[in-house]
């Protein structure tokens, strides 16, 4: 026997919102590969200066962040066939994956959160160690070079600070792009746009785990009543 009135009404709400979760793990997939497969990104994180690598830390996220759109995009079918199909093991299963998803997705956040500021610190002292070696002529000081010039091409910068910002384009100009007076004015610090590259990435993926975290909380409540309803139902 089918559900009837508001009941009813609970079941194609949910397949709507299931619909829209559905939409928004493929939404979520799409931009998490567009953030793996940045050029800016992918040209500073490949980097290796002598035998260590540049801190891959951001990818960490980015790996969570494709896995959760993937299983958000098997969730959403799941909860609307289940919803469709009124079936209580369905809409059972579906409600156990959200709960699942869910902590998981607090779980991220939380660590997210902790790293945020960590991320850019750690791409920060890589590029002040081949800075440092670049300058100074050390030991494997042309690879030093190419990171150097690979941060600068990539983030449109020079120096990790003011002073460096300001006269590194002076007195090594094979390492800073040097076309005009203006230019070199306006040469921007590296830490700042590294800053600027990780802070706007990763508001980007908070406001996705958020808009989906609330998406969740509807669809746990609707797939509740809705097998409040069909169990109330099948009594009757």
């Amino acid at each position: 026997m089918g559900v009837e009135g508001c009941t009813k009404c609970i079941k194609y709400l949910l397949f709507v919102f299931n619909f829209i979760f559905w939409l928004a793990g493929g939404i979520i997939l799409g931009v998490a590969l567009w953030l793996r497969h940045d050029s800016q990104t992918t040209n500073i994180l490949y980097l290796q200066l002598g035998d260590k690598q540049a801190p891959n830390t951001f990818y960490v996220g980015i790996y969570i962040l494709i896995a959760v759109g993937a299983v958000m995009m098997f969730v959403g079918f799941l909860g609307c066939y289940g919803a469709i199909q009124e079936s209580q093991c369905l809409l059972g299963t579906f409600f156990t994956c959200l709960v699942i998803l869910f902590a998981c997705e607090v779980a991220a956040g939380i660590w997210g959160f902790v790293n945020k500021d960590q991320i850019a610190k750690d791409v920060k002292q890589f590029y002040d160690q081949a800075l440092q070696q670049a300058l100074m002529g050390e030991s494997d000081a042309s690879n030093a070079k190419a990171v150097v010039k690979t941060f600068h091409e990539t983030l449109d910068c020079c120096g990790s600070d003011i002073v460096t910002a300001t006269f590194t384009p002076v007195w090594r100009d094979d390492l800073c792009r040097k076309e005009s007076l203006k230019s070199f004015f306006e040469n921007t610090n590296c830490h700042k746009k590294i800053d600027e590259l990780f802070s706007g990435k990763l508001y980007l993926i908070g406001i996705a785990a958020v808009v989906v975290a609330v998406i969740m909380i509807f669809e746990m409540i609707l797939s509740m009543v809705l097998c409040c309803g069909i169990r109330n139902s099948s009594v009757y």
